[in-house]
């Protein structure tokens, strides 16, 4: 994390530098949930940089080879769910109601039925992710699956301002 804003000794560099630390460190995170939902958030914007910081820290963690891959993967599949809700929630605005021919989604996601991060870390990355993709459909409805496994109100705040750092350090490296 160190390197990540080398080019730049500005004080808004030094602002996102100490608030990811911050995040990832020192949060009501812990540092595999941290670094998970970076994984996911990194994938979801296509940043290198997140992508490394991901990494190295999720090698500091207990999760096996494949949990990992998921963790970053899960951005992925997210942002697809993402899209699609934001389709059918602007269509519901325009006809005041959905239309019978977009009530199925029609997508595979069997990896979110039984996910090998398990269902908290999983529910935190989608919920990180939706926050960055703006879908509020899918923030509210996994805000809810994360209060019903009893994750507190302070974790959930944390895992959406990593998402708004996140977003913020990847258009920082854009």
């Amino acid at each position: 994390m160190e390197n990540l804003f080398t080019q730049s000794g500005s004080r808004i560099a030094k602002d996102l530098k100490l608030n990811l630390k911050k995040l990832l460190e020192d949060s009501s995170l812990s540092q595999q949930e941290a670094y998970a939902t970076l994984a996911g958030l990194a994938q979801s914007l296509h940043s290198p940089e997140l992508k490394e910081i991901a990494q190295a820290g999720l090698e500091t963690t207990d999760l096996n080879d494949e949990q990992k891959q998921e963790a970053f993967e899960a951005g992925a599949l997210m942002g697809m769910m993402n899209m699609y809700y934001r389709f059918r929630h602007f269509i519901t605005e325009a006809h005041g109601e959905l239309p019978s021919a977009y009530r199925m989604a029609g997508l595979r996601m069997n990896a979110l039925a039984q996910p090998l991060l398990g269902r908290e870390t999983f529910e935190m990355v989608a919920f990180s992710v939706s926050v960055l993709n703006g879908c509020s459909q899918c923030i509210v409805s996994h805000e809810r699956t994360l209060k019903e496994h009893n994750i507190s109100e302070e974790k959930i705040h944390d895992l959406a301002r990593l998402a708004a750092v996140s977003k913020a350090i990847s258009d920082f490296h854009a």
